[in-house]
């Protein structure tokens, strides 16, 4: 993907880039243009595949965005911002290919790379994603129908895919300013309060309210147990021998682990249990006394409430230490909750937090899903820096269970998932196994994040994370 200043965004983006009347609401010294994009994609092959509902991945595309944005009174900055075209989560399909899906996510960072960069007006981070996400949705639209795809793209993945952009906005704007985003979120920088972007309960707050300026010291870090990952060595036809961890245990002792997030079938019920049961032990066994946490990931398989009361009783039964590990349940079922109004969670989450993930893209799905019972938010980078901030936000005001999940996000756009754990208040952990299934990718910023990317108790630290704009400057 080419580099291209705005000037040439104008000529080249044609009815992919409308043209903008949206105003801020004051002029503000502190604005900024966007003046220039470039984007890039690499391609990794995980180390092994990781299955998770139902489906195995084995690869990843990532989209590298680089951004130069200019004040008012001309000072300019770059930033960057990475992120996974995770297709396989944002653009689930039995009907069409993994290279059908991904090729449409390809296209539209083509449009969204059109369309930002074609945005002429000034404002705060937050003011232009808010005001270029509809644009962005009609493009995912536009190239639904010209690609003739079986299913539109969905929002979900149409946030994924514009996710990178709009960390690299955020990114610039703090280098701009010589401060770390979570600096510019107050009446100072944002100039709207919550209520411009959530609703009426919002009214006079600004995000600031519901960040930490300074990042938490230490994050958890979840492990992820996929579907086909070994357990034991007797469940391993051979191994890799790539000097890495290939069993549970191995990896506990490498990473001196106490969360572990469990990938489960979600309509295996025999199985789901025997998992859990099984992981607890070797836990167990590996790092006896550790106060492990666990979360019960059905990346929405589960057919009912039913399933999941029966699966903690049975867990209960069998491993009862286990039981009480369980810190919360995520997205036990289908992301669509408008299609099944009736199937809701009250009397699992009187039992343990039940966290949305992949159904959360905006306010109304989260109020929807406290309706429903659900009482806990995942919040992601992938979604967007913008997303995350104002999500963080109403989960705190609504009183909801808080954690960070990820999307095998290596690098950068891991950096950037570690930053929102740590400047959220109450988040219980953030996941990251991109070191587990893409190392290679994370290599080159060893150096730079040690903190992040060398993990030995556990936990990452946050030393890395107090720089200016994102804390994540291109390696390499």
């Amino acid at each position: 993907m080419p580099v291209c200043r705005r000037r040439d965004f104008l000529k080249l983006a044609g009815a992919a880039a409308p043209m903008f009347m949206i105003r801020t609401a004051s002029e503000r010294a502190t604005d900024i243009r966007i003046e220039r994009l470039s984007t890039r994609l690499e391609e990794f092959h995980y180390r092994a595949p990781y299955k998770f509902g139902g489906v195995p991945v084995d690869r990843a595309t990532i989209l590298n965005v680089a951004c130069r944005v200019r004040t008012r009174d001309g000072r300019t900055a770059d930033g960057f911002g990475s992120m996974p075209l995770g297709n396989v989560w944002s653009f689930p399909s039995r009907e069409m290919s993994y290279d059908t899906t991904l090729g449409a996510m390809k296209m539209l960072a083509e449009r969204i790379s059109a369309i930002t960069g074609a945005y002429g007006e000034y404002g705060h981070p937050l003011e232009i994603n808010h005001a270029l996400e509809p644009e962005y949705l009609k493009a995912a639209a536009e190239a639904s129908r010209e690609l003739k795809l079986v299913a539109s793209v969905p929002k979900l993945c149409t946030q994924v895919t514009a996710s990178a952009f709009d960390a690299a906005i955020h990114d610039a704007f703090g280098k701009v300013h010589g401060r770390n985003c979570y600096g510019t979120y107050g009446r100072d920088f944002a100039g709207r309060d919550l209520s411009h972007y959530l609703n009426g309960d919002f009214r006079g707050e600004y995000p600031d309210r519901y960040l930490l300026r300074r990042p938490k010291r230490r994050v958890a870090m979840f492990h992820s147990v996929g579907g086909a990952d070994a357990v034991l060595a007797s469940e391993m036809s051979e191994r890799l021998n790539d000097g890495l961890p290939e069993t549970l245990a191995e990896w506990i002792r490498y990473n001196g682990l106490t969360h572990i997030k469990i990938k489960l079938q979600g309509e295996d019920l025999k199985w789901d249990i025997e998992r859990v049961v099984a992981i607890d032990r070797v836990a167990s066994e590996t790092k006896p006394g550790q106060d492990w946490k666990y979360c019960a990931d059905f990346n929405e398989r589960c057919p009912n409430v039913d399933y999941v009361m029966e699966f903690l009783r049975r867990v209960k039964e069998l491993a009862p230490r286990g039981f009480e590990r369980i810190l919360y349940l995520e997205q036990p079922t289908a992301r669509d909750l408008k299609a099944d109004r009736g199937n809701v969670m009250h009397a699992a989450a009187r039992l343990r937090p039940v966290v949305i993930d992949e159904s959360l893209t905006d306010l109304d799905s989260l109020l929807l899903a406290r309706e429903m019972g659900y009482t806990g938010v995942a919040l992601k980078a992938c979604k967007g820096q913008s997303h995350a901030v104002l999500m963080a936000a109403a989960a705190q005001k609504y009183k909801m269970f808080l954690t960070v999940q990820d999307l095998t996000c290596p690098g950068a756009s891991l950096i950037h998932s570690v930053g929102i754990a740590a400047h959220v208040p109450g988040v219980a952990g953030v996941e990251a196994n991109a070191r587990q299934y893409m190392p290679g990718a994370n290599r080159p910023w060893e150096k730079t994040h040690p903190g992040i990317f060398i993990v030995r108790d556990g936990s990452m630290r946050t030393q890395q994370l107090r720089g200016p704009g994102l804390s994540a400057a291109q390696s390499g």
